[in-house]
């Protein structure tokens, strides 16, 4: 089979444009079959995974970041119905490579295009917000409004740039009302932020999620009110620990593990899905897991 690869040039800003040719020449030396397509634009990787997936191709590579993940899991869902959609191969082009870093597969372009040449499969469970689908994480509150913040920084690149996006967006303490509801239980009052995961890791750097599997079959979401930018900042570097000391531990703060999550906020908030900004003014949205629903080309369990 021919593989399809959909390359985000915009990807590390722009860095992911400049490797194609770093790229084909890992993926030739791993003896895959496959074919370069690069998106235009923002969704445009939707609309590619989708034809890719018509055409027969398989597998789909996204070649990017995590947001170009997304895109071309959210084009093959969308082509493929209920069925199963082809394999999903990544080749780590992003600049925090989340969801390639939390499941322990190559960073380097050879070894992810040898890992891609294995063929082996691992079906791991997918998320959707609304209409929306996601496999790393997803957030409400204090987590997209960061997100907001530095996709606006065009001066600052790479790790920093999260940080540096966070520390703003604290330094403003936007606080929301939200009505939580799950499997068996509900919650209802001030929250600083609601952080959904499939997996641990966000940002590169941050573990908003800690207990999150992507092979668990579960929705694993936090949520938590800090009302003063003091506690925040205390609490930031427990953020940052990705077992024992995580903020989760924090009496205010409470980590979930369910199947589906209905969320009401007010004022509405930024929302995102790994990482995408899809609504700047949400005020309604359900979630749910698909589990083990898309192959991944990845390491054996």
């Amino acid at each position: 089979m021919t593989a399809k690869v959909i390359l985000n040039p915009y990807s590390a800003r722009w860095d992911a444009g400049k490797r194609q040719p770093e790229m084909e020449a890992a993926l030739r030396a791993a003896g895959v079959s496959f074919e370069v397509v690069r998106s235009e634009g923002p969704e445009h990787g939707v609309e590619l995974a989708a034809q890719a997936v018509q055409a027969g191709f398989s597998p789909i590579v996204a070649a990017g970041g995590d947001g170009t993940i997304s895109e071309v899991v959210n084009g093959m869902m969308r082509a493929a119905g209920k069925g199963t959609p082809p394999p999903l191969g990544v080749m780590p082009l992003g600049t925090a490579n989340d969801l390639v870093n939390n499941l322990g597969m190559p960073t380097d372009l050879e070894g992810a295009a040898r890992l891609i040449a294995a063929d082996r499969r691992r079906p791991m469970d997918l998320c959707q917000v609304n209409e929306r689908y996601f496999v790393n994480n997803a957030g409400i509150g204090l987590e997209p409004y960061v997100t907001s913040i530095q996709a606006r920084m065009t001066k600052v690149r790479g790790i920093f740039r999260y940080l540096l996006a966070t520390l703003t967006a604290i330094t403003h303490n936007p606080q929301w009302t939200i009505k939580l509801a799950w499997d068996d239980g509900e919650f209802e009052g001030p929250v600083t932020l609601v952080s959904i995961g499939n997996s641990p890791l966000t940002g590169g750097i941050f573990y908003t999620v800690p207990h999150a599997n992507v092979f668990d079959g579960k929705l694993t979401f936090v949520y938590g009110y800090l009302p003063s930018r003091g506690k925040i900042l205390r609490v930031l570097p427990q953020t940052m620990k990705p077992g024992e000391g995580n903020y989760v531990e924090h009496p205010a703060v409470h980590e979930v593990h369910c199947t589906w999550l209905k969320v009401s906020v007010s004022p509405g908030s930024p929302a995102h899905a790994d990482g995408e900004l899809f609504s700047l003014d949400a005020t309604e949205l359900d979630y749910r897991i698909h589990p083990a629903h898309i192959n991944i080309l990845t390491h054996p369990a």
